[in-house]
């Protein structure tokens, strides 16, 4: 099984930048697959990026790839979200997500573990 705690949420102003981080523990995390996901009140959880297990293949959303980039650090069995120019519409709670595998996944319901999320505010 795979744990995952994600940090770095908070409110900030919108235009900054926020670095949101998931930390894993348990097995196999350096071949998991890393997703993001978010959640604004009152919508659907929605997908952000995905990272594969190498570090080398990463996918986003057309619509945060100008301004979100994730990376991961399998030596810290840590993967992140860079978040800059933010928007107030960027304001959800956001997860990091995992699944056995080397791919590159967009789909929540392939996700196999889940972190409780961080949350993020931008203020306009």
């Amino acid at each position: 099984q795979v744990q995952l705690v994600e940090s770095g949420g908070g409110l900030v102003q919108a235009g900054g930048s926020l670095r949101l981080s998931c930390a894993a523990s348990g097995r196999t995390f350096n071949k998991n697959t890393m997703g993001w996901f978010r959640q604004a009140p009152g919508k659907e959880r929605e997908f952000v990026a995905t990272i594969d297990w190498t570090g080398t293949h990463t996918f986003n959303t057309d619509s945060m790839k100008d301004r979100f980039a994730i990376s991961r650090d399998n030596a810290k069995n840590t993967v992140y979200l860079q978040m800059n120019s933010l928007k107030p519409d960027d304001t959800a709670v956001y997860y990091c997500a995992a699944i056995p595998g080397v791919g590159l996944a967009v789909r929540e319901g392939e996700y196999r573990y889940w972190g409780q999320g961080t949350q993020v505010t931008v203020s306009s």
